[in-house]
Parts: C-alpha cells; sequence; structure tokens
C-alpha cells in the first residue's frame, strides 16, 4: 500500500477544502462515509453511521496520519477538492489505486470556498448581539468591527469547540460552573449561544475573587437580561455548586487553579469539561531528569516543556476518570503561547485496562522527572485513581 500512502500524503500536503471518504471495503465498518472539512485552523471530520453522525477536529500536521490510518484496508475511494480541481483516488478490491484529477473551475471552487468560510461562523453579522457590541466586536448596528476579525474569529472558535462536544448532548437544559469568570467576555457569549441559539434552558454562575469584578457582572447580565446567568465571590478550592453540574468551563486559570477546577468537575461527575490553562509553573519548579537534560538545561525549552507536559498529565488523568480528552489549538499561537484548550467528555464505558494504562503513562513520567501534580494528589487523596 505504498502507493496510497504517498497519494494520501500528497492529498493532505495539498490545499484542499473538502475531502470525502466513501465506499467501506468491509460490510462491517462502523461509517458508512467521512466528510472533512477545512475550518479556521483545523480540519473537521464527519463520520457518518446509518442513523448518526459523530464529529472530530484533526490538526493539519496529524490529517496525513489520520487519512492513512482510515483508509487503509477499510475505503475504496477518497475525493478531494482545492481551490481548481477535485482529486479522485480509487482503490479495488485487490489494492491496486488510481489517482484522477479533474479541473472543476477556479472561480466555481473559490466561490465555494468562499461559501464555506462564512457559513461556518457560529455567530453571524447583521444581528446585533449585546455583549458583542459593549466589547466593541460589533457595531451597534451588528457589524464586526474591521480591526476585532480576528478577535471574532477566536470567539467562533470557542463556541465551534463547545458545541462539537455539545451536539449530541440529549437534555434541553445545561448547568454550567465558569470558574475563574474575571470579566467574563466569554461567559456571555456563551449564555447567549445556549439560549439564543440552541434554545436551550441554560443556568451558569460565574466565579471569581475580586469583588468589583463580579459587581460589574452582575450589573451587565442584569442589563442584558440574562435572568439565569449570576455571578458570585469565590474560590475554586472548595466551592459548593448550587445545581448539579452539566458542564464546567475554565479559562486561564492560573497555575494549580485549573487543577482545582478540573478536580472539582470530576467530583461532581461533570459530564463536560472545557479548560484552557494558564501559568503552569508547578512542574517547571519541580522538574529534574538524569537521562532527559536537554529537556530542562535551557530555560525557554523547560518551561514549554514543563507547560506541555503539564497538560498531558491532565488529559491523562481525565482519561483515568472516564472522560474522553483532547488538546486542541484555542487561538494562533501568534496571539498567544496559552493556547491549549483541554475538551473533557464523559463516556459511558471506559475498560479498566485502558484507565490503567493512561495512568501508568502518568506515573512513568512522574517517576523519570520527579514530579507531584496537584491533580494527581487531590485524585489520589479522594480515592479517584
Amino acid at each position: 500500500m505504498e502507493e496510497l500512502t504517498s497519494r494520501l500524503i500528497e492529498l493532505s500536503a495539498a490545499d484542499v477544502y473538502k475531502i470525502i471518504i466513501s465506499k467501506p471495503a468491509k460490510k462491517e465498518n462502523v461509517y458508512r462515509r467521512i466528510v472533512i472539512e477545512k475550518k479556521e485552523s483545523y480540519f473537521q471530520a464527519a463520520s457518518y453511521t446509518e442513523k448518526q453522525v459523530f464529529h472530530e477536529n484533526i490538526q493539519p500536521e496529524t490529517l496525513a496520519e489520520y487519512l492513512i490510518s482510515t483508509v487503509n484496508g477499510m475505503y475504496l475511494q477518497v475525493n478531494a477538492w482545492d481551490d481548481t480541481s477535485e482529486h479522485m483516488i480509487l482503490i479495488s478490491k485487490k489494492g491496486k489505486v488510481t489517482y484522477q484529477c479533474k479541473k472543476t473551475g477556479k472561480q466555481t471552487a473559490k466561490s465555494e470556498t468562499a461559501h464555506n468560510r462564512k457559513k461556518k461562523y457560529i455567530l453571524q453579522e447583521g444581528k446585533v448581539i449585546a455583549p458583542l457590541v459593549d466589547m466593541g466586536i460589533f457595531t451597534a448596528e451588528g457589524k464586526v468591527v474591521r480591526s476585532m476579525y480576528d478577535k471574532f474569529r477566536q470567539i467562533n472558535r470557542f463556541l465551534e469547540v463547545i458545541e462539537d462536544a455539545v451536539k449530541d448532548y440529549p437534555y434541553e437544559h445545561l448547568n454550567i460552573i465558569d470558574f475563574g469568570c474575571g470579566k467574563s467576555y466569554l461567559t456571555f457569549i456563551l449564555y447567549y449561544y445556549f439560549s439564543e441559539v440552541r434554545q436551550m434552558n441554560v443556568r451558569i454562575v460565574g466565579l471569581d475573587l475580586k469583588a468589583d469584578v463580579i459587581k460589574n457582572c452582575n450589573a451587565a447580565a442584569e442589563k442584558y437580561g440574562y435572568e439565569n446567568l449570576n455571578f458570585e465571590i469565590g474560590d475554586i478550592n472548595g466551592y459548593q455548586a448550587p445545581f448539579p453540574v452539566d458542564m464546567v468551563v475554565t479559562l486561564h486559570a492560573c497555575d494549580t487553579a485549573t487543577d482545582f477546577a478540573l478536580y472539582n468537575a470530576i467530583l461532581w461527575n461533570a459530564k463536560m469539561i472545557f479548560s484552557v490553562p494558564c501559568c503552569q509553573h508547578e512542574l517547571n519548579r519541580q522538574i529534574q531528569t538524569e537521562q532527559f537534560g536537554l529537556l530542562t538545561r535551557y530555560g525557554i525549552i523547560k518551561e514549554r516543556f514543563s507547560a506541555l507536559t503539564t497538560d498531558a498529565i491532565r488529559a491523562n488523568l481525565l482519561e483515568v476518570c472516564g472522560y474522553k480528552t483532547q488538546l486542541l489549538e484555542f487561538i494562533d499561537f501568534a496571539h498567544t503561547p496559552k493556547n491549549i484548550l483541554i475538551r473533557a467528555v464523559q463516556k459511558k464505558i471506559v475498560p479498566r485496562a485502558v484507565k490503567e494504562n493512561y495512568l501508568k503513562e502518568t506515573e512513568r513520567v512522574m517517576e523519570e522527572f520527579h514530579l507531584d501534580p496537584t491533580l494527581y494528589r487531590l485524585l489520589k487523596e479522594a480515592g479517584k485513581i
């Protein structure tokens, strides 16, 4: 299958905006077809069964790996489109690979791409969204301020990540805790999205330590008429939720505050967790290694490696606690180095062997680098791992 692999690698490197994987090679294939579409900074795969569709986000650098592992031996046809052409890969049942390329017309392809780009935004121009107006992103007429397009795209990217997790949520109500809400720009947008766009019965509590911030946020919620959105002064550690928690959001909670937020979410049996960690200093202070000194010798490498290791450990521990966990790019690295979003969605059943494997991976890294992460310690003391 070297030719197939080569063709799929070429395809992933081309500037394609849509890929369709079809014609299952086996009757037992779960998915009948898979449609992959290019988004702002990633690809989204929609996998279709007879009655359902499941979504997954794919980073550009892993697209080739995804295509190879998905297509090889499982599907017999791949179609892809760029601005000028349709590319087709056909695989016979004996494994023979045929490649075809058909010109589609530059103008038509670009028009379709532009249409897709416009359609993908969850929040559309033309409708006045009060929080966006007050944030200076929208004009009073509901148009995006020219200098704020990057922020507008970032907000839509955040909602895309949320939407991908809640699209199959079976209930019409949602209770959300937002830890470390700060000025709550995204909290207001989140409330608008669930109450106005999705028409759900949502209740959100924002939590922060600053009294003046909480006072201003509550005033804004009242101004917008957001009756089920309120803000409280409180610490992440030890907070008692006023309702059964369905979702926990924590954006840029500093250092181990993220760990306490994740810990509380696990204790509450929250169905979904969205966390953008910030200032991961804890492991940077602890990290030592005899075998991999290269990773700790240079300050900037040590800092970034410690931060990435922190989030990898958090993700693994969430898997141990029964969550399907992904680390996603939240916004472009050019805007901020703190660009990883942890998305964790509760799974119904996780085999014990799978949990044990994730835990052993974590403990091996902890042993090698002499680490004692807060989240691991909290979960251990609570008997969760």
